[in-house]
């Protein structure tokens, strides 16, 4: 049986612009481009990890979040539930703190970025926002 894993997921939006880090190539798919974010631990809320896993992984701390979308998928290897915020309050500069590849990206350009299969349906809740 395989263990699903619990995801706090940010949409980090500003300025007409979405920002994304790519994964490391050891990592779990590997190579492609993702929304920051990480697991959330047995000791706290989906908001509480969301907001440690950005100020880890871009060292940013969020003033605001709102629910965008849940995403349940699975993997040949690993089930992940996804929970998906859209942030764009928040202080200070996005920047990876892993060594990852970052950048920020229009929102017509994430159709053409190899993601994970698990954020397909992040991008055309995206898409169809017409932000």
């Amino acid at each position: 049986m395989t263990t699903r894993i619990h995801v706090a997921v940010g949409v980090i939006y500003r300025q007409g612009q979405f920002f994304l880090t790519k994964r490391l190539e050891h990592s779990h798919q590997g190579g492609k481009w993702e929304f920051p974010g990480g697991k959330v631990e047995n000791n706290e809320t989906v908001h509480e990890a969301l907001h440690r896993e950005l100020n880890e992984e871009i060292a940013i701390d969020t003033l605001a979040m709102q629910p965008l979308i849940t995403i349940s998928h699975d993997y040949s290897d690993k089930q992940v539930l996804l929970e998906v915020f859209l942030v764009d309050q928040f202080l200070g500069e996005p920047t990876a703190q892993e060594g990852q590849q970052q950048g920020w990206f229009h929102q017509n350009e994430l159709t053409s970025i190899d993601f994970p299969k698990a954020n397909t349906p992040i991008v055309e809740k995206i898409l169809a926002m017409n932000l």
